[in-house]
Order: C-alpha cells, then structure tokens, then sequence
C-alpha cells in the first residue's frame, strides 16, 4: 500500500529573515545575567587591558566587577555624596570619579587608596576622563565649566567656559592630549585645545547632548541628545557627515566595540542599537527590560553590560567559542568510530523514528472530512498557525470534499468558520483559498438564507458581505493611486504635464492583479 502523503504547509510559510553575519556575532552575547545595584546606574567603564574589569558608578560608590564571575572584586565607597562617572586610564591602574560635590577624585585601582583629589567646580561633576597621554584628567560640570588638572602636581591649570547649561556629556581626543570634547544641555558641542586655552570649534546638536565619543582616528566625534545620534567630522571644521534616528526616546548612552568599527547606543525607549561605522546602518538590537542609562563594552566583545534606571545591571557574556564545540564534536565523533570498531556493517540497525502527523491527517487518511475540518478549526491551530488550516481547506476543495465537510452543520461552528474567513481574507498569502471556501460555503446554505436570517449565521454572512466590500474597494483604490502615479511617472520622462483634474489621459492605466472571485449575498 502506497505511504499516506501529509498536508503541505509549507508554501503558506512566512519569508525567513536572513541573518547577517554581525547577527550571528552578537547574538552570541546570549542571555544575560541580572544584578542589582543600589541605584540607577550612572556610568559603566571597562579597563582597556585584561582581565577587563569593569567599574560600575551607583550611588555613592564605584564597584568594580570581575567579567567572568560577575562578581563584585573592588568597591570604592569614599563619596560623601552620589559618585558619578567612574573611568579607568588606558593602563587599568588608576581610576577618576567626580561627586554630586563638586569633587574630582583620582584612585589606585589595586589598593582603592586616593591618590589626587581635584577641587574647584562649584557643581556636580557628572564625567571625568583621563586624556590620552594619561598625565591629565579633563572634568565636566553643571557649573558650566571645564577643568582640566594634571595628575603629577594636582594642579588645576586651565578652565575652558563658553556652555550655558549643564554640561553632562564628553569625552578626550585618543590621538592627542590637548584636544577636549565637551556637550551640554545647551545643546552645544564645544571642542577645547589646551594649548590656545580657548574653544576651537562650536556645532549645534539640536537636543541637549547626552554623551559623546570620539573615534580612534581622532578626526570625528558623535554624540547623543534626543531621539538622534549624530557623526561630525573635527577636522572639516564640525561639519555634520550623518544623522542615525533609530530610536522613539532620548539616547542616554554611546560606546564604541570592534576597535572602533561598531558603534552602541542605549536609550529609554529600551533598545540597544548596533551601528557599522563604514556604513551607519543598524546591524543588530539587543533588547532590555527597562529604559537605558548607560552602557559598556569590553575592548575584545567578549562582555556587554547595560545599567538601567531602576538600579539592575544586565550583564551579557559570549558563549564559547565555537572551535572549542568543534573539538568537543571531534572527540564525539572518533569516540563513536571507537566504539562501533570491529562490527560489521550489516550488524548496524537504523533506528527507528516516529514521524508525527497532525490530526486532521488522521482524518483525512480515513475520508472523514467533517473531523479533519473539527481538527484544523481549533483555537490554537487557527490563532498560532493559521496555514495549517489553509492547507487543509485547499487539500478539501482539491478533493470536492469541503461541501460535504460543511453540510449539516451548527450555527455555533458555522460562526466560527465565517469568522475564520474573514480575518485571513485580506492576507495575499491566503486570499485564493479563503475566497473558494467561502463560495463553497455559499453554495451549501445559499438557499437557506432566508430562513437563516436574524439568526448569528446570517449576521456573520452579513459581516462577510461587508469585509468583502470593504476589500474591493481597497482594490479600486490601489487601481486609483496606481494610474495617478503611471502618470506622474509617464509625464516626468516625457515632459508633458500631467493631468490629474479627473479628465480622460491618453493613456490607459490597468493593474496587473490575479483574478479573485467576489461573492454576493442576494
């Protein structure tokens, strides 16, 4: 007896998204692992140099988290008041955090003893960096104001002004120690040169500036304020290159990963976004439980940790690395050569698998078309997969069984049917089978309207005639739009004006549709 063929579903299957290789890279970050802080998170930092460590800013203190096992290594609690922006030195030894005070503090990584403490801002200092010769500290303050202090002397040696708000976003040069990055609430973006002492160069981000990066090759900075991430090229003279508006809320946080050829934004609206640098489109999300403050990557993409505002820190580890999976196959693999040595072939079975078949297969084996038609109208196959029940209502009509199926039925299923029908009308992928049942449906109780009317059966074929009306008139209106744009279209390559007063055009405008059947209900 020839094997039963199985209902294909196959063709009403949604498109696969294809996955990028930057996709596949992060996604690798797998899920993440939550910790709770003492308050909303203000700034995440990783030391430049292994193990990676991280400093968490909190509160008032700074926690420094082992990335392996995410556990707390370090914890800097000298702060009268709340601690913000903790960053590590390019070395991973030394570490500067400024305070809802005012003061700028310098500490010993290994031994948490301060070295240096900074004060003069007359303002909470929100971020401290140190620049990239690692001798001197720049401070941001909403006081307006920024100082930049060498670490040697602990002397204060220029102050740069010119911002008329807060200023809580900046960042240092990584290819000189003169040039500073600042932004403020005013919306501005100031670059400072140390050895001028004055501001060198001012553009307008349009929404106060949130945070600021600048690339590895020094000559282009971005920065967050809004809804938008902007790029600007420092040496074109502040000349605005690209505008990224990827996300519905305020961008709190950037961060640069992949040696500065990917670029992170967090934000409120909850999403973390993936830019490639080259190019400055989206390559992949990460998705978090609540609105983003801060973020921070470590120099090798092996660790990503997010801070968000009610105080949890989301930490996201790379999985192995797949060439160790590979040897752990490889051994598998020789352990089984190994273990099947010596046995002859014809000794070797193949085990047997049980291949499921869905219920409605069942039936249909056994012509029981009333059941089949029972077992693919179920709340869970019609909500979760509603091609399944496509491919049986095609299977039936290809059979002349789908009358037979619908004869003889309750107002109750017959409801549920119509409503079937008609929430899939609409979908392309559905449409011809969906317009076939339903003249089916109608060539069953199509005498019996009259009887059936005032009844939930004839309210529901009510509600049918009117979905169907509503969809061809969807379709005319496309037949409109699309003739209206044939003209535009046709009058620009040729030159002519279009006519668009509703007068007759010498040209005959038709849409290329499939042919769909419309039902009446006399």
């Amino acid at each position: 007896m020839s094997q039963f063929k199985k209902t294909d579903s196959k063709i009403y299957s949604k498109t696969p998204t294809v996955l990028s290789q930057d996709t596949i890279y992060w996604k690798k970050l797998g899920v993440p692992t939550l910790v709770k802080e003492f308050g909303a998170i203000d700034y995440i930092d990783f030391s430049p140099v292994e193990p990676y460590l991280f400093a968490v800013t909190a509160s008032v203190r700074v926690q420094i988290y082992n990335p392996i096992t995410k556990l707390v290594v370090k914890n800097i609690t000298k702060f009268q008041e709340a601690a913000h922006g903790g960053a590590f030195r390019k070395d991973g030894n030394l570490l500067v955090a400024g305070d809802e005070l005012g003061k700028v503090r310098l500490f010993d990584v290994t031994t948490r003893t301060i070295l240096r403490f900074f004060e003069g801002h007359k303002a909470p200092v929100h971020r401290t960096f140190f620049t990239c010769d690692g001798h001197h500290v720049a401070s941001f303050s909403d006081d307006r104001t920024v100082r930049y202090w060498d670490i040697a002397t602990e002397k204060h040696l220029q102050t740069f002004s010119g911002h008329e708000d807060y200023i809580r976003a900046g960042c240092t040069s990584p290819v000189s120690p003169n040039i500073i990055f600042s932004g403020g609430y005013d919306r501005k973006i100031r670059m400072f040169d140390t050895r001028v002492e004055d501001c060198v160069m001012t553009v307008d981000h349009g929404q106060p500036v949130e945070s600021l990066v600048c690339l590895p090759s020094g000559g282009i900075f971005i920065s967050a304020g809004g809804t938008s991430v902007n790029v600007y090229d420092a040496l074109g003279g502040g000349r605005q290159m690209a505008q990224l508006s990827q996300h519905h809320k305020t961008v709190t946080c950037l961060q640069l990963a992949s040696d500065g050829k990917r670029l992170f934004s967090g934000s409120l609206d909850r999403h973390v976004k993936i830019y490639d640098i080259a190019t400055y489109q989206v390559v992949h999300t990460i998705d978090s439980s609540n609105a983003i403050l801060s973020l921070g990557i470590s120099k090798n993409d092996e660790t990503l940790v997010t801070g968000m505002v009610d105080g949890l820190m989301a930490i996201y580890r790379r999985e192995g690395d797949p060439q160790d999976k590979d040897d752990q196959q490889d051994k598998r693999s020789r352990w089984r050569q190994l273990h099947n040595f010596g046995q002859a072939p014809d000794q070797q079975l193949d085990q047997f698998r049980y291949e499921r078949m869905e219920g409605f297969d069942r039936m249909l084996r056994k012509f029981e078309y009333k059941k089949a038609l029972d077992a693919a109208m179920i709340p869970k196959m019609v909500n979760k997969y509603p091609e399944k029940t496509i491919a049986l209502l095609k299977e039936l009509i290809r059979r002349k069984g789908l009358h037979r199926a619908l004869s003889d039925r309750d107002h109750n299923n017959l409801v549920h049917f119509i409503t079937f029908l008609i929430r899939h009308i609409g979908n392309h992928r559905f449409t011809p089978v969906v317009v076939d049942a339903a003249n089916v449906l109608l060539d069953v109780y199509g005498e019996k309207y009259e009887q059936l009317a005032g009844t939930l059966f004839g309210e529901a074929l009510v509600k049918l005639l009117k979905k169907l009306n509503e969809e061809e008139q969807l379709v005319h209106d496309f037949e409109s739009l699309l003739g209206m744009l044939d003209m535009i279209s046709i009058a620009a390559d040729t030159g002519e004006p279009e006519n668009l007063d509703g007068g007759s055009s010498p040209y005959d405008v038709s849409l290329k549709a499939k042919n769909q059947t419309i039902i009446t209900v006399d």
